[in-house]
């Protein structure tokens, strides 16, 4: 992880560690996310529903969102929530599965958040950048879902 995410990740833990109520960790994190990496234009967590198959839009940070109910294999998100494998999609106009939340979306990166080997909720984050996603913000994703977990 490189300094600049280093730092980042080091206030999502003090955030988690703040004993703050579930919903505003949420909210901080999404908002440190957005804030501190310039090409995360949009950031939220979507929990997922096993015996309805769907997500479930929670805390997020940028512009609204009419997608806050993804049903599973349906979009990148739904892909994810099927696979329980990360998905970060370079170019979302190559993607068949595509949801667009925004016109102005070029790539997105998904990150399941695991807890007890199961996944329960993702990382979603939407770019204006085109192939925008390095290996040290998926390293931070990863580091964030695994911080969060308890938390969704």
């Amino acid at each position: 992880m490189n300094k600049k995410h280093a730092l980042l990740f080091g206030e999502i833990k003090s955030v988690v560690d703040s004993g703050m109520d579930t919903d505003d960790i949420l909210r901080f994190v999404c908002q440190i996310l957005r804030d501190g990496v310039p090409h995360f234009d949009w950031v939220g967590f979507y929990k997922y529903n096993e015996e309805e198959r769907k997500l479930y839009l929670g805390a997020y940070s940028g512009d609204e969102t009419e997608h806050t109910v993804i049903s599973y294999g349906h979009g990148v998100c739904g892909q994810v929530a099927q696979s329980g494998e990360k998905l970060i999609v370079p170019d979302v106009t190559a993607e068949q599965n595509y949801i667009a939340c925004s016109l102005t979306v070029k790539s997105e990166a998904v990150v399941p958040v695991v807890r007890s080997g199961k996944a329960i909720a993702q990382i979603d984050v939407d770019s204006d950048t085109p192939d925008a996603f390095s290996a040290e913000d998926i390293e931070l994703l990863e580091g964030t879902a695994d911080e969060i977990k308890d938390f969704l």
